[in-house]
């Protein structure tokens, strides 16, 4: 099972695998600039793709945003698609 979780401490959000103790498989991180995250980068390592992972990583940053009434940008292609879908740009 794969779990996401937010990391504040680390402005991201990741992905891991409970089965193989835990281990990092993805992230989708931002850079923080006057109340406003900037999504910069998501990646799903090689073998993990087309299981949504990317999809719940930017999911989970854009609601933590949402939760914390911060304003989203983008500058990550695929997390701007994402955006976009949710009527969030």
């Amino acid at each position: 099972m794969i779990t996401v979780n937010y990391e504040a401490d680390r402005n991201r959000a990741a992905a891991y695998d409970d089965e193989k103790k835990n281990i990092l498989v993805g992230v989708c991180t931002y850079k923080e600039e006057d109340q406003t995250w900037i999504i910069d980068h998501t990646e799903v390592n090689a073998g993990y793709e087309g299981q949504g992972i990317a999809r719940r990583l930017v999911d989970t940053i854009i609601d933590e945003a949402l939760r914390q009434n911060i304003t989203l940008k983008s500058v990550c292609s695929y997390a701007t698609r994402v955006l976009e879908k949710r009527n969030l740009l």
